[in-house]
């Protein structure tokens, strides 16, 4: 069977509790595009995207995540990917065109770590603002970049990410034991579309979105401080070891974490071998040597079932013992 060809991370659908408060975070201090909405609903891009969104707001009575999207390159890679991960033993589902505003027919599944998936081939397109530097504000995020999961069991996900959905490894974090902590892996050429995390899980940990500079993460903490968000500012602003990007970690009025990321750099070389980053190094998390606060490692967004709506229960993290299972 032919693998499908999964392009980038593409959105992110989160349940607020106040759609107005989520407005003034997202738009006003951080500089999302709103490109349109609705009593209930918020749809939000960077000024780089063409897509009508990368960001979907969906006004609820408890903040979740609905479910985390991945672009693919045709309609045929929705069709191979319904095959595939039938064959899998998972259970994906279809959202017809129409169901969902502003793209088109989606491939929703849980998969093997329970986390919600969606696939997607079609989106409206709109007009792109990258040079519309007059609507440049807060931390001119310019386009989404990836999604960071804890989940109970690493190892599993990094194999059937890798062997079944063609996703690479940039980066990787091994206990001494050469068991698999945390792994970053992607389909478009930089570090990461997607990561993984040891915790407990499936939860989404965070989105991240990309900067065109490291001032413009500077820029947004003057700005959410200036507003009154200076609380919402949880780690950063730092470079990491792994992936030598800038970054600043923020909490929306929700608790749903969003990472401010830039300077990471090219994946695209097929001879390009993994880093791995022992456990006990602490420049992995912080290149310059300063701790995460604990509520980083502790607290994450609850994640929900594609068919029932209802909040995946969450299980401890376990390593499995003896020999590695994948070769990084």
């Amino acid at each position: 069977m032919n693998e499908a060809n999964i392009i980038r991370t593409g959105r992110a659908v989160l349940h607020v509790k106040d759609l107005e408060k989520a407005r003034d975070f997202y738009i006003d201090s951080l500089g999302f595009i709103e490109t349109e909405s609705t009593e209930t609903e918020l749809y939000l891009r960077g000024l780089e995207e063409h897509n009508h969104h990368s960001l979907l707001l969906k006004e609820k009575n408890v903040a979740a995540v609905e479910v985390m999207s991945y672009k693919v390159y045709a309609e045929s890679d929705l069709d191979v990917l319904h095959e595939q991960l039938t064959q899998e033993g998972l259970k994906p589902i279809w959202v017809e065109k129409g169901e969902q505003h502003a793209i088109g027919r989606t491939l929703r599944v849980q998969d093997h770590s329970g986390l919600p998936i969606e696939y997607y081939a079609e989106m409206d397109v709109v007009d792109r603002l990258l040079q519309r530097y007059d609507l440049y504000k807060g931390a001119r995020v310019q386009r989404i970049d990836h999604f960071n999961n804890m989940v109970q069991d690493v190892e599993e996900a990094y194999g059937f990410y890798t062997e079944k959905l063609g996703f690479a490894c940039s980066e990787y974090t091994a206990t001494d034991e050469e068991r698999i902590w945390a792994a970053w892996l992607h389909r478009k050429p930089s570090v990461h579309d997607v990561a993984f995390m040891n915790g407990v899980g499936p939860r989404l940990h965070h989105v991240g979105f990309w900067l065109s500079e490291p001032l413009a993460l500077i820029h947004a903490c003057d700005v959410l401080a200036a507003k009154g968000y200076a609380p919402s500012i949880e780690r950063g602003p730092g470079r990491h070891g792994l992936s030598n990007a800038f970054f600043l970690y923020v909490r929306d009025p929700d608790g749903h974490r969003i990472e401010l990321y830039n300077g990471d750099y090219l994946t695209s070389d097929p001879d390009f071998k993994p880093v791995r980053w022992s456990i006990n190094d602490p420049m992995r998390g912080t290149f310059w040597g300063h701790e995460a606060p604990d509520s980083w490692f502790n607290e994450a967004s609850i994640v929900l079932d594609v068919t029932t709506s209802q909040p995946v229960e969450t299980k401890k993290p376990t390593i499995k013992q003896g020999k590695p299972q994948f070769v990084i």
